[in-house]
């Protein structure tokens, strides 16, 4: 599991009026490091060309310095069409310092308007990264993104290219193909390309993606880590309905002796369009990456926002490596067994069905858990365990502890919290009356809780009626005298500041401050798990989301110490479901957090799998808010 960062210095370029090459995009940025200066290479766009590219921006590439500590310098055009096969433009560059020169491999448009007859790969070479004296003609058919491995493998240079990237009835889905030659020169041989194409299958890379309407594009020169080659690419879900494509950013882990073989790939996008400078602009909602590298644990991926900025995000190198294998990739988190703490009571009708979303509370020593329960007519209510361990019930009472009271839970009472404010602990939960879900408020004094002796408040509504409103939980301290309630109106989480508590009226606001990420793990909707939980970096949050797969996985968040900014996400879950209990049940795939506790440095989370069971998993506090830190402070190189 791991955190992306986007550099607070994003975007690092932008268009600007004063160059001319530029005046409307710069952005798909490659990099070179070499001691202390990155090498930026990057596409820049000009007004349209009245007579080439009428109505379209016109193509060149940009290059410039970028010097530890320092910003940018201004661009300068390096690359500008020569010969006929790319009079329209050049686009995308990918570069790779090689055996003493410099290789920029770029697309070649030869054609207006841009089609699969007219788009191939070309290079450009040099001596020195700004002067490339140098160019040939690569592909003789459809093809983007070649870029270079940076050194020979068993003896061979090696290239990556994406073939047929744009559609046609004989090649309708792109080709990641792989190509090696003793003598580079051949790269820019047709017939080489010619002989390499005509056995194009035995060239290419299995099909990573997931469903036959996604596209995937070579993205950032490889990079070589201890395990292997590190590829970064794009990766474009629902690409062949223009008016719901989602861009993404995934990568593959290559052998390093035979990159042919794929030994981990990510299992889901880790950076998809958020922040405005990747949703607005010339072409809106992309993240393309174009560049990627290492510097200890850093990974640091260079990409385009919205075919308009250069911009950065950095990740841990180490997080995202686990994250591609399946036997690690959701190690952070360990149950602590794989049966179920608490089942079903066929003894005890009302709970017969299931029972699942524990709150959970540490008093006087014991872990006190409220949990959904269902009979057979799915009618929710809640009962009791205690556990004195934090991971073994020593009593569980045979009679629901709370229920329905008011007209608006005639359906039951679901997902209980429980949070310890101001000495008594307030209990809030889902009413349900068969069509609507709205959030309500209860109390208990917290020594009845630990002694069983439920003299619960009057239930409070709290949310209003003409909103389905759930997964109420309650921060455990006040903040600048406030306390804070989180909240989900479809498909986003909400925050409610109360100045008074128990509140005098009900809530007549929605303050969205964290939202689903379309094409991530979390795409569809998110919600609260259990209330936060303060640490040293701010509040420490445990959340619930649904994905386009519709599983229900938990994920994490870092929050300011005013709880109104998110810090830092997981760019995968910490948790899902595996074991069969978990994965089928009354909701089949689900995992579901309604509490959890901290002892000495370990959080024991309660949850819920597939609707049916609750059990008990740990994590390590520490570990886990590691992996929401930058891998670097100093953040922008």
């Amino acid at each position: 599991m791991f955190s992306v960062f986007r550099s607070p210095e994003n975007p690092f370029i932008t268009p600007s009026r004063s160059r001319a090459f530029e005046a409307i995009g710069a952005f798909n940025p490659s990099v070179v490091a070499t001691k202390g200066k990155k090498h930026i290479f990057y596409r820049a766009m000009s007004e349209p060309d009245a007579i080439r590219t009428p109505g379209r921006g016109f193509s060149t590439v940009g290059y410039t310095e970028w010097r530890d500590g320092e910003e940018c310098d201004p661009g300068r055009q390096i690359l500008t069409p020569v010969e006929g096969w790319e009079s329209y433009g050049c686009e995308d560059p990918r570069a790779t310092f090689f055996e003493g020169k410099w290789y920029v491999f770029y697309t070649a448009l030869g054609g207006f308007p841009f089609g699969p007859d007219n788009i191939k790969c070309a290079v450009a070479i040099g001596d020195a990264p700004d002067s490339l004296i140098e160019r040939h003609l690569m592909t003789p058919f459809n093809a983007k993104a070649a870029t270079l491995f940076p050194e020979r493998i068993d003896g061979d240079a090696v290239l990556l290219l994406t073939a047929h990237t744009d559609w046609t009835a004989d090649y309708p889905r792109p080709t990641i193909g792989i190509a090696r030659s003793k003598n580079i020169e051949d790269f820019w041989s047709e017939a080489f390309w010619n002989d390499w194409h005509a056995n194009l299958l035995d060239h290419a890379f299995p099909d990573v993606r997931r469903a036959d309407s996604e596209h995937m594009e070579i993205g950032a020169a490889p990079v070589l880590t201890d395990f292997g080659w590190l590829l970064v690419y794009s990766h474009i879900q629902n690409y062949y309905d223009e008016h719901a494509r989602i861009f993404g950013v995934e990568a593959l882990l290559l052998d390093r002796n035979d990159p042919m073989q794929i030994i981990g790939k990510t299992e889901h996008p880790f950076l998809v369009p958020e922040e405005s400078y990747e949703k607005y602009g010339i072409v809106s909602n992309i993240v393309f990456p174009t560049g990627a590298t290492i510097e200890g644990d850093q990974l640091t991926v260079f990409y385009g926002g919205a075919d308009t900025v250069c911009a950065t995000a950095t990740l841990s190198l180490v997080g995202l490596l686990s994250s591609m294998h399946e036997n690690t990739r959701l190690s952070l988190v360990t149950r602590v067994s794989d049966t179920p703490i608490i089942s079903p009571d066929p003894s005890h009708p009302w709970e017969s069905w299931s029972v699942s979303n524990a709150a959970a509370i540490d008093i006087d020593g014991s872990v006190h858990l409220l949990y959904r329960a269902t009979n057979e007519n799915n009618y929710s209510q809640l009962g009791y365990a205690r556990l004195d361990d934090a991971m073994n019930v020593d009593m569980r009472i045979a009679e629901p502890v709370y229920g329905p009271r008011i007209p608006e839970e005639s359906h039951g009472t679901e997902d209980p919290r429980l949070t310890l404010i101001d000495g008594t602990v307030y209990l809030t939960y889902t009413a349900f009356d068969g069509s609507r879900a709205r959030g309500v408020l209860a109390s208990i004094v917290p020594k009845d809780l630990s002694t069983q002796r439920f003299e619960w408040s009057a239930p409070q509504l709290i949310t209003p009626e003409y909103e389905n409103d759930k997964d109420l939980a309650l921060f455990p301290e006040r903040i600048d005298g406030k306390v804070a309630l989180l909240h989900r109106i479809d498909p986003d989480m909400c925050i409610e500041m109360y100045d008074e508590f128990p509140p005098n009226h009900v809530m007549n606001r929605s303050v969205e401050f964290m939202s689903p990420r379309p094409g991530m793990w979390d795409g569809v909707k998110i919600g609260a798990a259990a209330p936060p939980i303060r640490t040293p970096q701010g509040w420490l949050m445990i959340y619930h989301a649904v994905g386009m797969d519709f599983h229900y996985r938990l994920g994490a968040a870092l929050l300011s110490p005013d709880a109104m900014t998110v810090l830092a996400r997981t760019a995968s879950p910490i948790f899902e479901s595996v074991l069969p209990w978990e994965k089928e049940g009354v909701v089949n795939n689900v995992v579901f957090s309604c509490g959890m506790v901290v002892r000495d440095d370990t959080i024991y989370l309660y949850y819920g799998g597939a609707d049916k069971h609750i059990g008990v998993a740990t994590v390590s506090l520490p570990e886990l808010l590691r992996r929401l830190s930058s891998p670097d402070s100093s953040h922008v190189s």
